[in-house]
């Protein structure tokens, strides 16, 4: 007896069409650009947040908020400080340049924006907040801006 026979049918998911070459390339060309800033924005934030708390930003504290080695930390600093973004100061710690607080301005913002898009859709905080975390990087300038008319509009009702 064959799986029709028998009841069992398996249903076949649709799959879309290739897109031509450029569309794909460019879909994946702007996920890589994404992954590249990636760590740069989330540096900038927190040494942002931890000058604002603190006053200054400790490379100590950033490998432990950051969950990495104070030698990674380091490294990255000095292409923060090469792009201009950090600046450090010996035996004191790291500051952030006009340009890198603006930066951190920036995504302090795109993270803001996309949490609270995640709560009006019904996710709780805590979720919303990690994957926020992730999604702002990622995120186009239009589909942000959907995402603040979703959220005003939802916070009008």
């Amino acid at each position: 007896m064959s799986k029709k026979e028998a009841g069992v049918v398996k249903e076949e998911k649709k799959i879309n069409p290739l897109l031509d070459v450029e569309e794909h390339a460019q879909g994946f060309l702007q996920v890589r650009e994404a992954h590249r800033r990636e760590l740069m924005d989330d540096y900038v934030e927190l040494i942002s947040d931890l000058i604002h708390e603190f006053g200054e930003a400790r490379q100590v504290d950033l490998a432990a908020r950051l969950g990495v080695s104070q030698p990674t930390v380091a490294k990255t600093l000095k292409r923060l400080a090469n792009a201009g973004l950090v600046h450090q100061l010996p035996y004191r710690g790291t500051f952030l340049t006009p340009e890198g607080e603006k930066l951190a301005a920036e995504n302090r913002e795109r993270h803001n924006v996309v949490e609270a898009f995640f709560i009006a859709l019904g996710i709780s905080a805590e979720t919303a907040r990690l994957d926020a975390e992730g999604v702002e990087h990622h995120v186009s300038d239009e589909t942000l801006a959907a995402f603040r008319r979703f959220t005003a509009q939802k916070n009008a009702l």
